[in-house]
């Protein structure tokens, strides 16, 4: 793959500097920071208006690197730029418009949906000539996503972005490669910089996770970003499932044989590239290494995750904070002071007195607790309920560590993927927006969270 992308980089470049020849931009060359964003949206209609292959793709580049070097106030009028100047063509979308209310056809049909497509889809497009555009477009779409909380005015922007890179990145691009340690170190470095669950302290440590009998590691990879992972999954082949991440992680731990597996655990799941936010692959690459690993160890029978619950303590924190909270008992409130002092991780006693308390405050936090669109509040419970899985068992006290401890109070939860209710379970939760739970999750719940779980059920049908 890396040959076959090198080969067509290096072509594009040379296409590029031809191209360069051809253009005559009427001024002096400039450093690219020279070129602020006015300029920069006058070389984009040029590059809207261009026909010729050789200076689109040298002209992609030029507008590419120049807004490398634009500073972020520059790179937003820009993004403004895009949002106002290059929506659809007004003119050829009423003319459009009237031509299919007069006499609707394929052909108008096919006309109004074109005049209605944004400019700047297409310029998105050309820019994608240049020789490594992908990787600076998504790079581009970072910093577009970075100025949304308070540009919301520029979500048409994003919503172009989103479209177009759902079909670069569809899934029949993606290749699917497992990561060990023959794999080149340029990537091994990558997997250590993009670990987003648990921390990869040292080599040693990755070493540990990739290379180990009983572990494997697997990632997506896309044509045209080389040695680049899109998303990695790291995977313990173990005879129960865990309840807790430190065995899992302990690099001096006793190795399973992998014929002697029966679980498979996926205890980290990491997206690489924040341009690439809500476009969805994860889904696609747990199911791909469960038939992956399966036909390499068709003695493994269970497949689960071990997860965090990045939301839940804040979730908490507001119900122990609300006078009113209709969640909380006042024995509830006694027994949380428990997690407020020091030293919790290393007090057993404290922890035993606090799991059962947890266990039923977290049970009413996945099955009854729902953000304003209805939807479980916490996203990686939105993931994997939404690829299928159900809601198997709650781990009170699973990670110790103190990011741990500050986004969970210590909780973990394992998700099941049943290979023969993947469907039924991610239809359940799109059509029903219902939670799909083992019997086990749902007898912590109390009694009164029990009838609002049936009231919310049978709203649900």
């Amino acid at each position: 793959m890396s040959d076959t992308a090198s080969f067509f980089g290096d072509l594009l470049g040379t296409i590029a500097e031809r191209g360069r020849a051809l253009l005559d931009l009427g001024r002096e060359r400039r450093p690219a920071g020279a070129i602020k964003a006015a300029s920069l949206v006058a070389l984009c209609e040029r590059l809207l208006s261009g026909r010729g292959e050789a200076s689109g793709v040298a002209l992609a580049q030029e507008i590419l690197l120049a807004y490398g070097a634009l500073k972020s106030g520059e790179r937003i009028a820009f993004f403004e730029a895009l949002a106002g100047t290059f929506g659809p063509d007004m003119a050829r979308l009423d003319k459009a418009t009237a031509a299919y209310a007069a006499k609707p056809s394929a052909a108008t049909a096919s006309e109004l949906h074109q005049a209605s497509e944004p400019r700047r889809q297409e310029l998105i497009r050309r820019l994608n000539l240049a020789p490594g555009a992908t990787a600076r477009l998504v790079g581009m779409r970072a910093d577009l996503l970075a100025s949304l909380p308070r540009r919301r005015d520029l979500a048409e922007v994003d919503r172009d972005f989103t479209h177009l890179f759902a079909s670069w990145f569809n899934r029949g691009f993606l290749v699917l490669r497992r990561i060990d340690w023959s794999t080149p170190a340029n990537v091994l470095e990558k997997i250590i910089r993009y670990e987003a669950v648990h921390e990869i302290r040292d080599w040693n440590d990755l070493r540990a996770r990739v290379d180990s009998p009983d572990r494997r590691c697997y990632a997506f990879f896309h044509p045209t970003l080389v040695d680049e992972p899109l998303i990695f999954v790291e995977v313990a082949l173990m005879k129960d499932i865990p309840e807790a991440i430190a065995p899992v992680l302990a690099e001096k731990r006793a190795h399973l044989d992998p014929a002697r597996a029966s679980v498979a655990v996926f205890y980290s799941i990491s997206n690489t590239q924040i341009g690439l936010g809500g476009v969805s692959f994860g889904n696609f690459l747990i199911k791909q290494v469960v038939e992956e690993i399966s036909r390499e160890l068709p003695n493994l029978k269970t497949f689960v995750t071990l997860s965090p619950v990045p939301t839940f303590r804040a979730w908490l924190e507001a119900e122990r904070a609300s006078p009113a909270s209709a969640v909380l008992t006042d024995e509830d409130r006694a027994a949380l002071a428990a997690l407020d002092a020091p030293g919790l991780a290393e007090d057993t006693a404290r922890q035993a007195a606090l799991r059962p308390v947890l266990s039923a405050l977290a049970a009413h936090y996945f099955l009854i607790a729902r953000s304003p669109k209805g939807r479980p509040l916490d996203p990686v419970a939105r993931f994997h309920l939404g690829n299928g899985a159900r809601l198997e068992r709650i781990d009170p006290f699973g990670d110790l560590s103190a990011k741990g401890l500050k986004q969970a109070a210590g909780l973990m939860v394992n998700y099941r993927y049943l290979l023969d209710d993947i469907e039924a379970n991610h239809e359940a939760f799109f059509d029903k927006a219902q939670i799909v739970a083992s019997p086990a999750v749902r007898k912590l719940l109390r009694a009164e969270s029990q009838q609002k779980a049936l009231a919310v059920r049978e709203a649900a049908g």
